[in-house]
């Protein structure tokens, strides 16, 4: 029985997704709940499992493309003949209909000599797209006589232009090849993050306010904390301090932690604390979710951040891992930076960043003494944060972060 299984919305109003890699090809066996695809949503990449155990007798979708929930990317055979029904996720009656139009099945021409025939899946037909086997009918090309390049075989709209010997269509961000510059296609997280961060510049009405934090109690305690850790735990890092800084000045300065729909006109004020840790990985920036901060332990966000940020650099974040987030943090690190003006991880109103710790001259009680300080970073949609309330915040974060008994004694 063909079991179709279409691209299910996978996280808060998704659209489309890009398909990253296919773990699995045509004419492989397949277990219940086994991964089978990488798709790029609009935060991460996650892993799609098997609906059902079977064989894979088509891919519909190449990697690379970018696929609108709902539609058919594979296709498995259960073995029990027949056909099911396809997956839970279906379109309404006018996109089924639109669907329908533009793909019609292609009529069955009668035999013909094939000059070099692509591999072909287990039902005899030839590896395309939907779309790329559209661009053949406009060529007027026999899609069955072309050679695919693609992966396992999969014939490609390059495939169909250098068949019919006509100027290939360039894509979006074309491959040139020329004697020194390298063009380099903008896809998967890059594309993601160029296109957040520009609808976030375009969108929020962004301001920054910078503050210098003088740490060096925060660096004591950590020390301390660290020194008492059992053998096997994770090392507390600067970040679970921020983030119980953040809390207790978010409790006081609700509008920070929200969201502003632009659509409707509303602010909305988040009940929960979930924060988004950027972390750099090869492919770009992601920003998996910690959930919950409040309820949490030092230790407990410590292992929480390691284990996200591992799956986050390995491309295997789940849909948990990047739903929900009420606001960000970016932090440089030891890689240094002085100070920053983060973009707001859009729809939320405000990011901070958090940089170096660097020893250096300050004034403690009129005398100059070496001392360990921070640059933190706050930036803010004006829409929905005033000036003062901004400031006023980041003082609280500030305070709270030079003072870690009083951060404590707060928590409690």
């Amino acid at each position: 029985m063909a079991y179709e299984f279409k691209l299910p919305d996978i996280g808060e109003g998704l659209v489309e997704g890009e398909i990253v890699k296919w773990l699995v090809g045509v004419g492989d066996t397949l277990g219940e709940d086994q991964p089978m695809v990488e798709v790029m949503t609009d935060k991460a990449t996650v892993e799609l499992p098997s609906p059902i155990a079977g064989r894979v007798s088509d891919i519909r979708a190449e990697e690379g493309e970018v696929v609108p929930v709902g539609d058919v990317i594979i296709v498995i055979e259960d073995g029990s003949g027949g056909s099911a029904a396809p997956s839970e996720v279906t379109k309404s009656a006018d996109e089924q209909a639109e669907t329908a139009a533009s793909s019609e099945p292609e009529p069955e021409p009668a035999p013909t000599p094939v000059r070099a025939p692509a591999p072909k899946s287990p039902t005899g037909r030839v590896l395309a797209a939907p779309a790329t086997r559209k661009y053949a009918r406009e060529k007027d090309v026999d899609i069955r006589q072309v050679t695919g390049t693609g992966p396992r075989g999969r014939v490609t709209r390059e495939n169909i232009d250098q068949f019919s010997g006509a100027a290939p269509v360039p894509a979006a961000t074309p491959i040139v090849a020329l004697e020194t510059d390298r063009i380099i296609p903008v896809r998967g997280l890059r594309r993601l993050i160029a296109r957040s961060m520009a609808r976030s510049k375009r969108t929020a009405a962004h301001f920054t306010i910078v503050e210098e934090a003088h740490v060096d109690e925060l660096v004591r305690l950590r020390n301390v904390l660290n020194g008492d850790l059992r053998e096997g735990e994770t090392k507390i890092s600067y970040l679970p301090f921020v983030m119980k800084a953040l809390v207790v000045a978010i409790r006081e300065f609700p509008y920070l932690n929200a969201s502003y729909n632009e659509e409707l006109q509303e602010i909305i004020l988040k009940a929960r604390i979930n924060l988004g840790i950027a972390v750099d990985t090869d492919a770009g920036l992601s920003v998996p979710v910690i959930h919950n901060v409040p309820g949490k332990d030092f230790q407990q966000l410590s292992s929480e951040i390691a284990g996200a940020a591992d799956r986050a650099r390995a491309g295997k974040s789940t849909t948990e891992d990047i739903a929900d987030g009420t606001f960000t943090i970016t932090s440089t690190g030891a890689h240094g930076g002085l100070l920053a003006t983060p973009v707001i991880n859009h729809p939320e109103v405000a990011i901070i960043g958090i940089h170096a710790i660097r020893k250096k001259p300050v004034v403690r009680n009129d005398e100059v003494v070496i001392g360990h300080v921070m640059n933190v970073s706050l930036s803010l949609d004006h829409r929905v944060v005033d000036g003062m309330t901004g400031a006023r915040f980041l003082a609280r974060v500030v305070s709270l972060l030079e003072e870690p008994g009083r951060l404590i004694a707060s928590l409690r």
